[in-house]
């Protein structure tokens, strides 16, 4: 027996949750995988859950939740979650532009101390930076996956030989642990000084470390 429900206009009909006379049930509307928006959707998600919660903490069913999908999403955009990670950063926070940007020409360690810093003293890079810290101190996968994909693009852009890359790895480790204590831990007097002043003292140090030894 089909159940007859009023609409508001006063008529009565099959209710929407039944089969029809063909024997076919409607399907919920809801977001699809050609939706506008899903994929940044997901990206949005899985960027507050990554800052919030690290890689670990953050499941692939809570982004899901989150973005109002389907998990299979996750999965069809973007592989696994480790994937994801990678494309949400990556799509909000230009860190290959900033370190191959900064490297490029002489007196690159000033730049390149300037650039990673204003990224996080900036109100929307800050959170997604956040969350690159949380997510690759806690998953060496999410680390490794995440340098795979900027190095590379970095060296390319600033035209580094292979053999300047270790300098390059050194300096990271360095503006690393300046983030953290700043910005993270707020560690005085890390996070007391202006920027300028981090800049002036941290920028002759990676300097250094980007020039390598001095030949002899």
């Amino acid at each position: 027996m089909v159940r007859m429900t009023r609409s508001r206009s006063g008529q009565t009909g099959p209710n929407s949750d039944q089969p029809d006379g063909g024997g076919t049930r409607r399907r919920p509307t809801g977001r699809r995988p050609g939706d506008s928006g899903t994929r940044e959707a997901i990206l949005d998600s899985a960027l507050s859950l990554f800052a919030d919660r690290g890689f670990e903490g953050a499941s692939v069913r809570a982004i899901a939740r989150g973005a109002g999908v389907d998990p299979a999403l996750i999965r069809h955009f973007f592989g696994d979650k480790a994937g994801l990670f990678v494309a949400a950063v990556t799509s909000r926070a230009p860190l290959a532009e900033a370190v191959g940007g900064g490297l490029e020409g002489s007196g690159g360690g000033e730049r390149l101390v300037r650039a990673y810093l204003s990224m996080w003293e900036d109100p929307e890079l800050g959170p997604v930076l956040t969350a690159v810290v949380r997510s690759a101190v806690a998953s060496q996968e999410a680390g490794t996956r995440l340098s795979a994909a900027v190095v590379p693009a970095a060296s390319s852009i600033a035209g580094l030989r292979p053999e300047e890359l270790g300098g390059l790895g050194l300096a990271g480790a360095q503006l690393f642990g300046v983030a953290v204590a700043r910005y993270l831990l707020c560690a005085p007097p890390v996070a007391e000084l202006s920027l300028e002043e981090v800049v002036a003292r941290l920028a002759p140090a990676v300097q250094e470390v980007l020039d390598g030894p001095a030949d002899g």
